[in-house]
């Protein structure tokens, strides 16, 4: 599972984007089923590496402390 959540990790540090959506992930592991790529990402943020992000309707990841809505929301 290490190397699955680091692959996450660099594919969320390459990308000019800090949120993505849950089928993002999952076109990273084409073998896995959603649910064991849930559970990675759910280890993530329980690790607090990730977070989630909901704008209502979606619900979204992104890396902890990314993106513009992280100063907005007072977390600096």
């Amino acid at each position: 599972m290490a190397e699955a959540k680091q692959q996450i990790i660099d594919f969320c540090q390459s990308k000019s984007k800090s949120k993505f959506y849950f089928n993002d992930f999952t076109k990273l592991f084409p073998d896995e089923k959603a649910r064991d790529v849930k559970k990675i990402l759910t280890a993530l943020v329980n690790e607090e590496v990730m977070e989630f992000w909901s704008s209502g309707s979606t619900t979204m990841y992104g890396l902890k402390g990314a993106g513009k809505q992280a100063g907005a929301e007072g977390e600096d």
